[in-house]
């Protein structure tokens, strides 16, 4: 046995059905012989993007793990690895490595030492004997405390080795939760029970714990409208009469308004981290703070109250303080309408763009036609950095849990179309959706031809305004002389040409044919690209 092999035996052990990755790493191949699916990507990036999205979508219990080359190969991986470290994302990172003598010379690219700052486990293989220990490391990283990728870098030489054994001393990993202070949930309570204005936010712990129920019941049980951040969104159904709906950048007329009058928020299950795309918190209003990493506390946003632990097991915990409080049931009908008065005039300003008929066509209207034609109970969405998540975010009403891939405190382009097709692999029976731009496709576009090969048939959602529009505002002078944020193509040619459904749209009576013939594609197993011609309309929700 090889040490590649102890390695692959090691990952079929902690229940790995599947690697991403780009040639060459031994790991794939013997991964392949031990029946772990492997899924060739055209770039790395994009890759563990797909890992990122199988993750997030299994709640860590199908592990995204992403395998490429020494060198080049992991070079280009590290911009993915620091967004699923930014989103906290666990993923398990295989690179191969220079061979141990060649591992410091300078001008050798060391993922342990380079992604150091973006992993929260990161180590070699030094010896084959170290394999069980350095991967139960890793493993127990990903599976424990607050999720973020794990790193084992594989020097060359290493992987050759004979393993000292016949058989590989490994036992999966075990996964802890952590409670809260049981003195300082009592005192949470009784500051929520008797707070008059009180916005529940909520944020992707409660994806990862599970805590869908609970958060609604708490809710329920307040009578209090909740919001979501940008990872957290569709962790309340965003029909439910007290939703206020997600919030980033761009950020819905309820939410803002409930923000800035409430009297206290609590946050549960988010980490507050100040971002340009994040919620932007009333400096006045106190805030209680629950999450997972008692290193969020204080650290954007100051804190009154804090509490420490799982998700679930917190808001459990604070469902029954805050029953044995409330001795009748609240009303929540004031609150409820409320909500969909001011959502209503805030919603009235938007829906001349929501329902623009004219030609180039509004993205607003492209994406509002969208959510009126899918079976929106069965889709997982996602966006693209820049105008398209400022543009679907605010608007869409995500009904179910993990049908909304949010992100944002990080905004590589081109994210969105590994996390579809990640999306794909883990929830085969969903119509899965990026929404992208002109820019993102220049990223990660050819990856577009894994989604065919791979069978992975997602929905693509082009808006091609031929610009880099929301650059246009800081670059006039190089626009005007140079042209220099212009950009072009056809790209429902270019699906076409790369195994997919492709189909340019440019009125607004084809929008929704349109979106029914990719969903039939889809169906029918090819990836499609839909691809609407818009205007350069780049004006956000930025209350």
């Amino acid at each position: 046995m090889k040490t590649s092999e102890a390695i692959a035996d090691v990952l079929v052990r902690e229940g790995i059905e599947v690697i991403f990755g780009y040639p060459r790493n031994a790991v794939l191949e013997t991964a392949a012989a031990r029946g772990i699916r492997t899924i060739i990507v055209r770039q790395e990036r994009t890759g563990l993007h797909m890992a990122d999205a199988l993750s997030r979508l299994s709640r860590g219990k199908r592990m995204g793990v992403f395998a490429m080359q020494h060198g080049p190969g992991t070079e280009n991986a590290y911009g993915a690895v620091a967004q699923a470290y930014s989103e906290s994302v666990p993923v398990l990172v295989l690179p191969m490595g220079y061979a141990r003598h060649l591992a410091h010379v300078p001008g050798n690219y060391n993922a342990t030492v380079s992604m150091r700052d973006v992993t929260k486990s990161c180590e070699p293989i030094l010896r084959p004997e170290d394999t069980p220990a350095v991967m139960r490391r890793a493993f127990t990283a990903l599976r424990n405390g607050r999720l973020r990728p794990a790193l084992v870098e594989m020097p060359w030489d290493v992987l050759a080795l004979d393993y000292p054994a016949d058989e590989v001393a490994y036992t999966p990993v075990v996964s802890t939760r952590v409670g809260p202070d049981p003195a300082a949930v009592e005192a949470v309570a009784e500051r929520l029970v008797n707070t008059k204005r009180l916005v529940i936010h909520a944020g992707q712990g409660i994806h990862w714990a599970g805590a869908w129920a609970e958060l609604q019941e708490l809710a329920e049980l307040l009578a209090t409208p909740v919001s979501t951040s940008l990872e957290g969104k569709s962790a309340f159904n965003e029909r439910h009469p007290l939703s206020l709906g997600s919030g980033g950048a761009a950020i819905p007329g309820q939410l803002r308004h409930f923000l800035d009058n409430a009297d206290c928020v609590f946050a549960i299950g988010a980490s507050l981290a100040e971002t340009a795309f994040g919620v932007k918190l009333s400096p006045h209003v106190p805030v209680i703070h629950s999450t997972l990493d008692p290193a969020d506390f204080n650290r954007g946003v100051e804190c009154e109250m804090a509490l420490a632990g799982d998700a679930q097991l917190t808001l459990a915990a604070l469902i029954e303080a805050c029953r044995k409080r409330i001795t009748t049931p609240r009303d929540p009908a004031p609150v409820a309408a409320e909500i969909k008065q001011v959502e209503a005039e805030w919603l009235a300003e938007w829906l001349p763009l929501l329902e623009n008929e004219g030609a180039p066509l509004s993205p607003y209207r492209v994406l509002w036609e969208l959510q009126r034609t899918v079976d929106i109970d069965n889709v997982i969405i996602t966006h693209d950095a820049g105008s398209p998540r400022d543009q679907l975010t605010p608007y869409w009403k995500s009904t179910t849990p993990l049908s909304y891939l949010g992100w944002g405190k990080t905004t590589q382009l081109g994210y969105g179309l590994g996390l579809a097709m990640g999306a794909k692999y883990a929830c085969p029976d969903k119509l899965c959706i990026n929404v992208w731009g002109d820019a993102a496709i220049g990223f990660t576009g050819m990856d577009f031809e894994t989604a065919a090969r791979e069978r992975l048939p997602i929905l693509s959602i082009l808006l091609n305004n031929s610009a880099m529009a929301i650059e246009l505002p800081v670059m006039p002078v190089a626009t005007e002389k140079f042209r220099a944020t212009d950009i072009s193509g056809n790209y429902a040619e270019f699906a076409k040409a790369l195994g997919g459904y492709g189909e340019r749209v440019t009125e607004a009576s084809d929008i929704a044919a349109a979106i029914r013939r990719g969903i039939a594609a889809t169906e029918a197993g090819q990836p499609a690209l839909l691809e609407f011609i818009t205007t350069q309309e780049t004006r956000a929700s930025r209350l």
